[in-house]
């Protein structure tokens, strides 16, 4: 049943807005207990994102699934996060993430990898436009602790050009220097190769 809301309510909400898209985790029945019994409602948990390094997640309870899915989307859309990646389809760097007794273990892969995740995480990173990473949840399963704890590891990672600002230098003093090395290296030969010519 929440595969085929998640099938319907996805496609009208990128149909009405194509800039971004949106994943149904988990839908859940649940009950409020009142004076005349127990009236039944529905409660959805959805991540929302553009799959260009935003992302957001949002819950919405009501009578009816496609209308919890519609609050659970709009408050999505108002909490999105900006989230830095390298060459637009992995992480910067590995990262920690934690929220209650979730805790979430995020690693950058190389081109190819895809998406090593589970459940809730590989909804986050596939609305983040991430393409290649390994994650490992170690703690609760729970969907929201999940999330969250992915969301706030999330927010924790910094690119080159955020640590540069804050220390006050530029990109190229941050990173690494690996180009360098290959392109020393040729200077002999052609130093050889001139001291060769000049002897012939």
């Amino acid at each position: 049943m929440a595969r085929d809301t998640n099938r319907r309510g996805g496609g009208r909400d990128r149909d009405e807005n194509p800039e971004f898209a949106d994943r149904l985790v988990a839908i859940n029945r649940v009950s409020k207990t009142v004076k005349g019994g127990k009236r039944f409602g529905f409660a959805a948990l959805v991540v929302v994102g553009d799959q260009k390094g935003r992302v957001g997640f949002g819950k919405g309870k009501a009578k009816e699934v496609p209308e919890a899915i519609r609050k659970a989307t709009e408050q999505a859309k108002r909490g999105l996060v900006r989230v830095p990646l390298r060459e637009g389809r992995t992480l910067h760097h590995d990262i920690e993430g934690r929220h209650g007794a979730g805790r979430v273990v995020m690693r950058t892969a190389p081109t190819g990898t895809g998406i090593i995740a589970g459940g809730p995480m590989r909804a986050v990173f596939e609305m983040l436009g991430v393409q290649d990473v390994v994650a490992k949840s170690i703690g609760s399963q729970n969907p929201y602790n999940m999330i969250r704890a992915t969301l706030n590891g999330l927010t924790k990672e910094s690119s080159p050009r955020m640590v540069a600002q804050r220390r006050g230098k530029k990109v190229a003093d941050i990173l690494p220097k690996r180009d360098d090395a290959p392109a020393a290296e040729p200077a002999p030969e052609s130093a050889s190769a001139a001291g060769e010519a000049a002897s012939a």
